[in-house]
């Protein structure tokens, strides 16, 4: 399999396998060293060694720990590949000789590989780019912090590196996900809405505390909360259309001080998904309806919504392009749609800056892995595939715009 640019057969594929052990080599170390959403500095330290090995000059400190840098083949329209680097705060379970040395935080998205795999492209595309086989135009490379969390102004990576510029002057950006899910080496990739837009929830009940003797005297939190709870599932079931997607999940239920002491004040943390405004507006209906009709039992009630992401849309001429290039690249038993789902990705955000694709590589292991997970991990042989990919969706871009 190859890929043809400006007329010439590149076997990107076959110089991203001889490139493995350096792929797995980084993408280890960086899975033994994870960082927390922006405090990448270790792992934007190893970025941007590695770029300037390459001969090119990253920029650091963009939208505070992100790294950029830019490869360039005379005047033409400007690509972007994205990676995150961010881990989790997840102690990790396993005894592999590459575990987590930080005590509660690991890599359990596969981050670290994203990173590793961009590092990949930028090699392949350095030397497309001396073998004069790279078409006018610049390929910019977004190491970006980030995409688990937000700030305290609840921005997340994605939007602090285009605020800081990052985004500025891109004709097209794509970016990738492993997937301990999906059969090793396999892309997926369709056009359109592909994942959710979801909202975080924190919802505070406020009753009064009496000794659990005498609940007359008091307004129990805690028992107020479980209804609103449950009403809140029953209302999403109606507040919705059958035909249409949307999910809300509490995750975190927080309060009361003793057992015999009815609970003054009760905490919820939670999540709403979608796929269109409409039903987030319907579903965040629902949810401060459920709540706030526990004021008329004497409860005092406080909704908050977000900060959140929107979905994440795939532009359909992006998406044919990378379709058709992916496929001479490994053969379209290899390249599969991809069904839509409801996590969420702040590559969203860029997709809303420029016509973007984000696409799926399969990374599942003979028992798979789940994501978030204290075991995740990934088949490292889908490494050399995603730089490839990578670097074959820049060119293909590249040499449509030209």
């Amino acid at each position: 399999m190859g890929c043809y640019v400006r007329g010439m057969k590149l076997n990107l594929l076959g110089a991203a396998r001889e490139l493995e052990a350096e792929l797995v080599e980084v993408r280890r170390d960086l899975h033994r060293h994870p960082e927390l959403s922006f405090r990448e500095e270790r792992t934007a330290g190893v970025v941007r060694d590695r770029l300037e090995a390459l001969g090119l000059e990253p920029r650091g400190g963009v939208g505070v720990t992100g790294v950029v840098a830019e490869i360039t083949s005379g005047d033409g329209p400007t690509i972007a590949l994205r990676a995150d680097m961010d881990a989790l705060p997840i102690q990790e379970e396993g005894d592999h000789p590459y575990r987590s040395v930080v005590p509660g935080v690991m890599h359990a998205c596969g981050h670290d590989a994203h990173t590793a795999m961009l590092l990949g492209a930028a090699r392949l595309l350095r030397d497309a780019r001396a073998g004069k086989a790279m078409p006018p135009g610049t390929v910019r490379l977004l190491f970006q912090p980030a995409e688990e969390a937000h700030d305290d102004q609840g921005r997340s990576g994605a939007v602090r590196m285009t605020q800081a510029g990052a985004m500025d002057g891109v004709d097209a950006v794509v970016g990738l996900h492993v997937g301990g899910h999906l059969p090793a080496g396999r892309l997926f990739v369709t056009r359109g809405t592909v994942m959710a837009g979801s909202e975080t929830l924190q919802v505070t009940v406020r009753g009064v505390a009496s000794h659990a003797a005498w609940p007359d005297r008091g307004v129990d939190a805690l028992a107020l909360a479980a209804q609103g709870l449950v009403a809140c599932q029953q209302a999403v079931s109606r507040r919705i259309s059958p035909m249409e997607h949307g999910v809300v999940s509490f995750g975190v239920m927080e309060g009361g001080t003793a057992p015999n002491v009815v609970a003054e004040r009760v905490e919820l943390h939670g999540t709403l998904r979608y796929f269109r405004d409409e039903v987030r507006d319907a579903l965040v209906a629902a949810v401060r309806a459920s709540f706030e009709m526990l004021e008329h039992h004497g409860a005092t009630v406080s909704v908050q919504v977000g900060p959140g992401y929107p979905p994440v849309v795939n532009d359909a001429g992006v998406t044919a392009t990378l379709r058709s290039a992916f496929t001479e690249l490994v053969g379209p038993l290899a390249v599969l749609p991809m069904a839509r789902m409801m996590a969420a990705e702040d590559f969203a955000f860029l997709a809303r800056e420029a016509p973007g694709c984000f696409f799926w590589l399969g990374a599942a292991l003979p028992v798979p892995r789940e994501h978030h997970h204290p075991t995740f991990d990934i088949d490292e042989t889908a490494l050399p595939v995603g730089s490839a990919a990578l670097a074959t969706a820049a060119l293909a871009l590249l040499a449509e715009r030209a």
